[in-house]
């Protein structure tokens, strides 16, 4: 197994750190020697106050808009840590045309738009393209999403940094409100699937992706520790695998298997 040391960004909210990335503007030089440019981007998202609102351009948004080489960015968050109180922002109370959207984001009137919620540690939540989201203050997450780094703000709280109105508000689906809920055994997407396994002594694994996935998998350590040979895996680290290798863990608690589809 390769471990992958994360590249940390510090924010005016908080900081990410980029835990397995082949990404242009955020490269781990060994990941991306061992599986090309891996079709997924892993975040750690440490959040002391609310991130922007925004929202992400699915394929067809992000070629017209940024070129024909640009991907979109479906992702989703696993709640690590949080503060009491702790919530997000996933989606809108209910559809808006892209006039309307554009007009609340100029005038300020977009916060009573937004669909909050409150979330505690161990929730999932899926954040396709198109949704207009904002994680906020209080909560350390696990983010899974395409290899892209495009972000259109709608509204950043009075902060002073570049808005992206017209091209979010170009980007909003309506796919209906989704419900919060606990990360289950497997969860499966257009572009990744994870497997969420729960270890109490011995796990024995060989990374044997599907069919129409990467021949490479992601190993995130979600909360405990395991000795593997001379090896000590600890809460919060990744750790690469190539097909038909195998790994035999020993210890308690998570872990999450990450692959991506091609």
């Amino acid at each position: 197994m390769l471990k992958l040391k994360p590249l940390r960004s510090q924010k005016v909210w908080g900081y990410e750190d980029w835990i397995a990335s082949t990404h242009p503007d955020g490269c781990q030089k060994e990941f991306r020697e061992l599986t090309g440019n891996y079709p997924l981007l892993v975040k750690i998202i440490q959040a002391d106050d609310t991130l922007s609102v925004q929202v992400h351009p699915d394929d067809q948004t992000a070629r017209l808009l940024e070129g024909p080489e640009a991907v979109g960015k479906t992702e989703c968050w696993y709640v690590l840590d949080s503060k009491p109180g702790a919530q997000l922002v996933c989606g809108l109370k209910k559809d808006y045309t892209e006039e309307e959207i554009l007009e609340a984001a100029q005038d300020g009137s977009l916060k009573s738009m937004l669909n909050t919620v409150s979330v505690t540690k161990g929730d999932f939540i899926f954040i396709p393209s198109g949704t207009v989201h904002a994680i906020g203050g209080g909560l350390r997450l696990l983010e899974v999403q395409q290899n892209c780094n495009i972000t259109y703000r709608l509204y950043d709280w009075g902060r002073d940094r570049e808005l992206h109105v017209k091209k979010a508000a170009q980007s909003v689906k309506h796919e209906g409100l989704r419900k919060i809920e606990k990360l289950p055994e497997t969860f499966d997407c257009t572009y990744f699937t994870l497997n969420k396994k729960q270890i109490n002594g011995h796990f024995s694994y060989e990374c044997s992706p599907d069919k129409g996935h990467s021949p490479f998998e992601l190993l995130f350590v979600s909360e405990g520790q395991f000795r593997s040979e001379n090896q000590l895996l600890k809460a919060e680290e990744i750790y690469a695998l190539k097909s038909g290798e195998k790994t035999e863990l020993e210890g308690t608690g998570e872990v999450i298997i990450i692959s991506a589809k091609l």
